[in-house]
């Protein structure tokens, strides 16, 4: 713990010269992701060194391979940590090892209601946010909402495209947040001072049920597109059938049926608290998403 203590203490020596924590060399896991590819490129505009890390990336990290870590984290001051549900007990002993290389600033993604959703889903991102609050360096942990891009970049686009959307979710609301915001937000807390401990909840505007935001893009796209209101057992049916493993069947399950209790459905002022501003709205995203041709 010497070491742990004595890392956080220089990283909060060096982040006192000012508040946008020049000092810092960021390492993204996860950087060819949603947020992680928003984060380099927006660290990266800011003058900021990065060391962009995944399987595939610029940098090579494994969470299944510790032989990885060592590379990745040469040189990081901060990290931001996307944990793998895949491999949840690795996150405790890579935490231990950036600290003992030099990380004293921490960024966790983890998700709403991570504490409810159970033990099918985020298992990886509970993980992360415990190694870092017991690691004794600086830490804060972002909780966003759905990601509206959820829509145009994996896991709705076909369904989009191909006009027929269905989920088991109901008419409860959900104020989806821009990834564009999320990453916003991570670059703030990896580089400014006064996050410390903080747990931020991330958020669009204002809530809507999916199918009021299937039809918002069927209308924005011109194409005509059908919202379908399954049960759960019809829902792990259609995952099973189209290929996905067993273990997304159960995580997908898993999340919607915390969504459906509603704990995640009013709208949080998270973006607004750490960037000053409104979150952007789920209609600005459509407007970009189809003057992207994303569901042409």
């Amino acid at each position: 713990m010497t070491t742990t203590k004595n890392t956080a203490d220089k990283t909060a020596s060096k982040n006192s010269e000012g508040s946008t924590g020049s000092t810092e060399t960021v390492l993204v896991l996860g950087a060819t992701g949603k947020t992680g590819r928003r984060l380099v490129r927006r660290l990266r505009a800011d003058g900021v060194p990065v060391r962009a890390a995944s399987r595939s990336g610029e940098v090579r990290f494994d969470w299944a391979e510790p032989a990885t870590w060592a590379d990745a984290l040469t040189g990081a001051t901060a990290a931001y940590v996307i944990a793998s549900d895949e491999h949840p007990d690795a996150v405790g002993p890579f935490v231990e090892q950036a600290v003992a290389a030099g990380v004293g600033r921490f960024v966790v993604l983890s998700g709403r209601g991570i504490d409810l959703v159970g033990p099918d889903f985020g298992q990886g991102m509970a993980a992360a946010e415990r190694a870092v609050r017991e690691s004794g360096a600086r830490w804060s942990v972002i909780r966003p909402n759905n990601f509206a891009q959820n829509f145009d970049e994996d896991l709705w686009r076909e369904p989009l495209r191909d006009g027929r959307l269905a989920l088991p979710i109901g008419d409860v609301h959900e104020p989806f947040v821009d990834a564009d915001d999320v990453a916003e937000v991570a670059a703030a807390l990896l580089t400014q001072d006064g996050h410390d401990g903080q747990v931020y909840e991330l958020s669009g505007p204002r809530g809507l049920s999916f199918r009021e935001a299937a039809e918002q893009i069927a209308r924005a796209a011109g194409h005509p597109i059908t919202y379908v209101e399954l049960t759960p057992e019809e829902y792990e049916a259609d995952l099973r059938a189209s290929g996905w493993p067993e273990a997304a069947v159960k995580a997908f399950s898993a999340l919607f049926a915390l969504h459906r209790t509603g704990v995640t459905a009013a709208p949080v002022d998270g973006v607004r608290r750490v960037l000053g501003r409104e979150a952007a709205s789920f209609e600005a995203y459509v407007e970009r998403g189809v003057g992207a041709g994303a569901w042409s």
